[in-house]
């Protein structure tokens, strides 16, 4: 009899237990300390600060490389145009889906919830610029189902560059977007993590207006962008000095200094001054040189710099790196001095100074080029000579010189370890004359755009092979908007 009641009792206590725990679960196995839902906040400060400080690195180690601002002297087949092997860097695919992904999660809290609708001018705008950097690096690239894997789309379809740049829900109609709701918001929510504009709205208008100049520059090519360009300029509202610029600073110590830093010896030396940028700061008596490369360590007066030309097999050259120019001490030791840059009132107004050459806006190519040029020697914190614009050799159109090869070389100079910016805009425009590599994987050309990675073939097979199509994964194949 007592072994039936004892049976009997824990049976009850089993019952009475499940069904307490059916009831609380969730509320028994939920941390009250863990948050169920990410502060935009935090998404806002990670996609700004991850994105500056990866594409930067991208920037030195590989931008500058297509870009022929640096050499690499050893490791080099990125350098030699093997894209389809990436080193120190060469892979920013997986950098600009990450922030996009993040980006877009930040977009929908924005949408979803009234008080935080503070943040979908910014996501709007951030969407346009990753994207940008995506297809102008890429091509046709997945961009309208890339972010929906929530909703189930893990494979989704390639998109064409023109309607990335053009369609509805593409860059340019996402600056739009980004600008009426920045102009729309009444809420009292402050952006916080604004790691660009210390939550100033009107700073990322004046930003998203100024990418609007970029892009609509870059398109121009294939589309009259005449009448909006001349309505932006008009209206004045871009970035006109370097107080306004979309940057962050690096600090001189981790864990924020630039990754350069960071990195061992071998690494660091592995870059040298390219001897196209060689000879384009010494035909101009440029002293950037002193500040973006260092003298010769073989040289005991601290008054040589050489440069080495782009991508030397080094199994049958012997390199002395002593013998050519490392890379400024503000890429290393000074970090502080660096900023991670999304985008400048110098590089704003170069773009206005070739609108205006080109015919293209009603202004002085003239005044927008000194403008930019004397705001790109303050950015790199160099002096600049009294008479660089007056008498020198890169004073508009001196010596019969050719002012849209000027403006878009001294954009290309400023425009070192900005991504791939260097690279981007050679393609574009065909300036400055970049030099053959020593020993080409590549069969002599030029590479203009970068392979989709080998994931992409295994993970979306499909959608893959159809954008790749006959050319297959070529770095051959021009872009839409890379006019011939």
């Amino acid at each position: 009899m007592n072994t039936i009641k004892q049976l009997q009792w824990i049976m009850l206590v089993v019952l009475v237990t499940t069904t307490s725990c059916k009831r609380n679960f969730e509320e028994l196995n939920t941390n009250p300390n863990a948050p169920t839902e990410v502060n935009p906040s935090l998404l806002l400060r990670q996609v700004i600060y991850d994105y500056g400080e990866e594409m930067s690195y991208e920037g030195f180690v590989a931008g500058n490389l297509l870009a022929q601002h640096f050499t690499m002297v050893d490791f080099n087949l990125f350098d030699r145009h093997d894209l389809a092997s990436p080193q120190l860097g060469g892979n920013p695919w997986p950098v600009i889906y990450t922030n996009l992904r993040d980006n877009e999660i930040m977009l929908d809290l924005a949408r979803s919830t009234s008080t935080l609708a503070v943040y979908e001018g910014p996501a709007l705008v951030m969407k346009a610029y990753m994207g940008a950097a995506l297809t102008d690096i890429y091509g046709d690239a997945p961009f309208f189902e890339a972010l929906q894997g929530a909703s189930g789309v893990v494979t989704p379809a390639y998109d064409d560059q023109e309607t990335i740049y053009t369609g509805t829900g593409g860059i340019l109609n996402l600056l739009d977007l980004g600008i009426e709701a920045l102009q729309n918001y009444s809420g009292s929510q402050a952006l916080e993590g604004d790691l660009l504009f210390d939550g100033n709205l009107d700073s990322w208008i004046t930003f998203a207006r100024s990418l609007k100049i970029k892009y609509l520059m870059r398109v121009s090519g294939r589309r009259d962008v005449q009448v909006e360009l001349q309505t932006l300029f008009n209206l004045g509202d871009f970035m006109r000095s370097n107080a306004q610029n979309a940057t962050f600073d690096f600090t001189d110590g981790q864990p924020n200094s630039f990754r350069m830093q960071q990195l061992r010896d071998g690494d660091f030396n592995l870059f040298v001054l390219s001897e196209t940028m060689e000879d384009q700061l010494k035909a101009w008596n440029d002293p950037r040189i002193e500040v973006l490369f260092r003298p010769t360590g073989n040289d005991t007066s601290g008054q040589v710099f050489e440069g080495l030309p782009n991508g030397p097999d080094a199994s049958q050259t012997s390199i002395t790196v002593a013998d050519y120019s490392l890379t400024g001490t503000l890429f290393r030791e000074n970090t502080g001095l660096l900023d991670a840059n999304f985008l400048t009132a110098w590089e704003t107004l170069f773009l206005l100074a070739e609108a205006a050459e080109q015919g293209i806006i009603n202004a002085s190519a003239a005044n927008l080029y000194n403008e930019a040029v004397q705001l790109a020697f303050e950015y790199w914190q160099t002096p600049l000579p009294a008479d660089y614009l007056s008498s020198g050799p890169a004073a508009f159109g001196a010596g019969g010189a050719n002012p849209l090869e000027q403006i878009l070389t001294q954009k290309w100079v400023a425009n070192s370890i900005n991504g791939y910016e260097g690279w981007i805009e050679y393609r574009r425009t065909g300036f400055p004359a970049l030099n053959p590599v020593t020993a080409s994987l590549n069969a002599g050309l030029f590479p203009v755009r970068l392979p989709y990675p080998a994931d992409e073939e295994a993970l979306n097979f499909n959608n893959f092979t159809a954008a790749t199509g006959a050319n297959g994964n070529s770095v051959n194949t021009r872009v839409w908007w890379d006019v011939d």
